[in-house]
């Protein structure tokens, strides 16, 4: 069955989960606990122990030798899921959110590239094209990483998958972030109850269920405004981790890490990281694919929203990732979603 697309002239408002993925700054709290004492170093190391979970034998299949973070330039791809108790799928849970980072080691600086969780992208694990973050469903971080691979030309290093409870009980163990929030607004919270959250607009502390809110709130602007107000928040998280105050939170912090996250990064590994945070000179680019709605029949002839890519959009990005991570240029850098579209499922 060939594809059919139908392009969306005037974008349909939907209840799509935002990129609410905000743990960069996070992993540069982990790798710099190592500074801070033999117990936080003793905590940071067990906790990466019990995080450690690797399907792919240390290296991905598009490097020809294992990276080493100390030297190389290298790729962590984080996988944000909602594991709550309504949302639960367990082992099957969708992600709710990927966002891949490149990180060039001589210059320290960081590529954010947000990937829309209804990309329809090619899922080698079940041999058709649907949403990208049906892949986690399917087979997890491991189908994740080889969705993202075949969609962008790039090889994953690492992977960190967290879920919602680690974005906010890092927050409440810093005390929360300072936030300017430009308007009042309501918004539902973690467990879905409507208008759960107000906010008045002003600089104010947000803890973290607030600012989970003001993060994923879409109803006052559009999605791009929205970004934006994520990358607020990762700066807000990031300032007050460099401040003095986070020490003797930082086991408070560790655990919450520890409790909901899963990663194939050693606690060597994670230490090297250490370097990006403390080196003064960070530098954060973010990212994003452009591309339009559409919606594409499934097997069963009914019409399934997807987010199509812009194909030079993505042979930019491609190329930008590759030169960021010191590689040769791609051969072929087109969409090849040519595979048959998913069966009658969304």
């Amino acid at each position: 069955m060939g594809r059919q697309y139908i392009k969306v002239s005037n974008k349909k408002k939907r209840n799509r989960r935002i990129f609410w993925f905000l743990i960069f700054p996070i992993l540069l709290i982990a790798s710099g606990a190592i500074s801070y004492g033999v117990h936080i170093y003793t905590k940071a190391e067990d906790m990466m122990a019990n995080s450690y979970q690797d399907d792919r034998d240390g290296k991905s299949d598009l490097r020809e030798t294992k990276v080493d973070p100390k030297i190389d330039n290298v790729s962590i791809l984080f996988i944000g899921i909602d594991e709550s108790s309504k949302r639960s799928q367990g082992a099957n849970t969708r992600s709710d959110a990927l966002l891949l980072a490149t990180l060039n080691e001589k210059q320290k600086s960081v590529n954010l590239l947000s990937i829309p969780r209804d990309t329809y992208a090619y899922i080698d694990e079940v041999g058709y094209s649907t949403k990208i973050n049906h892949a986690h469903k399917f087979g997890g971080p491991k189908a994740t990483i080889e969705t993202v691979e075949n969609l962008l030309d790039i090889p994953v290093d690492y992977y960190v998958r967290v879920d919602f409870e680690a974005f906010m009980e890092i927050i409440d163990a810093l005390g929360g972030v300072d936030i300017d929030v430009p308007f009042a607004f309501s918004e539902q919270d973690s467990k879905d109850r409507a208008n759960a959250i107000s906010l008045e607009a002003g600089l104010q502390t947000l803890d973290g269920e607030q600012a989970l809110a003001f993060a994923r709130t879409r109803h006052m602007d559009n999605d791009i405004e929205r970004g934006k107000r994520q990358q607020e928040v990762i700066k807000a998280i990031t300032n007050k981790a460099a401040s003095g105050a986070t020490i003797p939170k930082l086991g408070q912090i560790i655990d919450a890490i520890g409790n909901n996250m899963k990663t194939n990064m050693t606690f060597d590994e994670i230490k090297a990281f250490a370097d990006y945070g403390i080196s003064g000179n960070l530098s954060i680019n973010t990212m994003n694919l452009d591309g339009f709605d559409t919606y594409i029949p499934n097997s069963a002839g009914n019409n399934v929203y997807y987010w199509q890519l812009d194909d030079q959009s993505l042979a930019e990005t491609t190329v930008a990732l590759r030169q960021h991570l010191g590689l040769e240029p791609a051969t072929d850098v087109t969409n090849n979603n040519v595979a048959e579209p998913a069966p009658n499922v969304e």
